[in-house]
Parts: structure tokens; C-alpha cells; sequence
């Protein structure tokens, strides 16, 4: 039987399985970190998936473009896309990329290095390799959670993506997770190590951190240890995740919130910004 691509509605993830039945379940949402679907599996096909969402991309900084999907699909991730001379580079994906998000990519140079923080962040990852054929970059402990696309370099230590852009590893939330500093525009990309709350005009009003967040499951002072002697090595002025853009949110914010979760007993709630200032 031929296998195709399946994407669970309820977070995202795409799988490949077989052509006359749909997957068993979920490998993300059946994880501790993440919630299942209160009304049991609903997996759509590339072909459902397609007909259902619209991709529009947007500028959040020069030579940064986000791709989101509506209505919201899954987690609701948003694929990056960094320009660069020496060959664009695409960090995170966004749940599908029309054939039009593919043309306007392919406009701009297509895409030279693809990678990712963890796997809330994959997306369709999977599309923008089989258009574009990427160098797929990822740190090894994340290789468990790919089987929807091909890691082409796996690595486990800081790594150089292109000049200016380097991946550092972090785990903590999700095994291998990584975040990639761009030194150019002073931004960190940072997966899911930080959660930003947003105001109504999108300005950063609170800052916190966790394991897991549907169940609040918060980090271990290890953890957060290690957070911390990565992010102390990296001047950032602005933050991504897989689901926003958060500018002015700075290293002395994350290194305020760290300190305060490793004074005491840790938590996943927001600290507002104020108090992080």
C-alpha cells in the first residue's frame, strides 16, 4: 500500500501513513507535554489540508517573512523565512504552504538551509524540502520526531548555518531542542524555551517558561540552568517563536525570568515584563 501524508488537526503534525486508513494517533499530541483532542482523532490528508487553509506571509523585521495559515490548523505555527546573499535559510514551518507561499518563496531564491527549533515547530517542513531540497539541519535528539521528512545533518553542538545565523543547542522543553541567533537583526528564534503573552497592539506584556504547557508542567532548575548559560551568550533585542514575534523582548528579560524561577519553587506562570525590566 502507498503511504501519504497525514496532518492531525488538532496539533499539526504530519505523518505518513498508509493510503486506506488513517494513523492510529498522534506521536506529539500522545506526549505528556501535550493535550489530547477532547473528541478523539481527526487526520486530514495533503489533499484535505490544502483545500482547507489559506497561506499568507507577511514582513515581521527586514529580510524576515512569516507564513501563517488561516483558519488555524493545529498549533497555529508560523514558518520563518530569513533572506540571506549567501542563500535564504527557513527556521520553523508554518502548518501548509499553498502553491502560491511555494512561488513567492521560489521568487525570492527558494530556500538553501532548513531547520527547526523542536516539533511544534515543523510544520510542513516536509513540503519545503521535497520543493526546494534543502540542507535539513537538526540536533540528533530530534531525529525520533521526524518521520515525516529526512534530516539531512544531524548535529549536537553549536553549529554555524550560514554566517551570522548560528543554532545552539538548549533541550530542556523537547529533547534536542535548539534555538538559532541571528546576529544581524540582534533576534533569537528561540522554539519554545520562552512564551511570550501579547497585548491587544502585540506589545510583550508577560514572559514565562515550562516543560509542558497544557498540563503546566514547569522546568528543573537544571534546565533552567542551562537556558541561561546559553542565552547569557546571546544579545538579542527581539524574540520569534513558532507562534509569534515579540519585539523588545531582550536577554535581560529571559535572564530576569530564569533568576526568578531559580529562587524558589518553579512555575509556568507569565511574570509580567514590568517586573522583568
Amino acid at each position: 500500500m502507498p503511504l501519504i501524508r497525514y496532518a492531525c488537526s488538532h496539533c499539526g503534525t504530519w505523518q505518513p501513513w498508509f493510503s486506506h486508513e488513517s494513523p492510529p494517533g498522534c506521536p506529539t499530541c500522545m506526549d505528556v507535554r501535550n493535550a489530547l483532542p477532547e473528541n478523539g482523532w481527526n487526520f486530514r490528508s495533503a489533499g484535505q489540508v490544502s483545500e482547507l487553509l489559506t497561506t499568507s506571509w507577511a514582513e515581521a523585521l527586514p529580510g524576515i517573512l512569516g507564513f501563517h495559515c488561516t483558519p488555524a490548523f493545529g498549533l497555529g505555527s508560523t514558518g520563518w523565512l530569513l533572506r540571506r546573499p549567501e542563500g535564504n535559510v527557513a527556521f520553523e514551518g508554518a502548518p501548509w504552504y499553498s502553491r502560491g507561499a511555494l512561488e513567492h518563496i521560489a521568487s525570492l531564491g527558494g530556500i538553501r538551509v532548513l531547520s527547526a527549533s523542536h516539533p511544534h515547530g515543523f510544520g510542513a517542513l516536509w513540503q519545503l524540502q521535497e520543493q526546494f531540497d534543502p540542507l535539513l539541519v537538526l540536533h540528533r535528539d530530534a531525529i525520533p520526531y521526524t518521520k515525516a521528512f529526512q534530516v539531512r545533518w544531524p548535529v549536537d553542538g553549536v553549529h554555524e548555518v550560514t554566517p551570522g545565523l548560528t543554532l545552539h543547542p538548549i533541550g530542556g522543553h523537547y529533547e534536542g531542542q535548539c534555538v538559532l541567533y541571528d546576529a544581524a537583526t540582534r533576534s533569537l528564534f528561540c522554539g519554545d524555551a520562552l512564551k511570550v503573552e501579547l497585548g491587544p497592539q502585540g506589545e510583550p506584556t508577560g514572559l514565562s517558561c515550562h516543560k509542558g504547557f497544557h498540563y503546566a508542567i514547569p522546568m528543573s532548575h537544571g534546565e533552567l540552568r542551562h537556558y541561561r548559560a546559553v542565552f547569557e551568550q546571546l544579545p538579542f533585542e527581539n524574540v520569534f517563536t513558532p507562534f509569534e514575534f515579540a519585539r523588545g523582548v531582550t536577554r535581560a528579560h529571559a535572564l530576569a525570568l530564569f533568576d526568578r524561577l531559580l529562587a524558589g519553587r518553579p512555575h509556568t506562570q507569565p511574570i509580567p515584563m514590568r517586573e522583568l525590566s
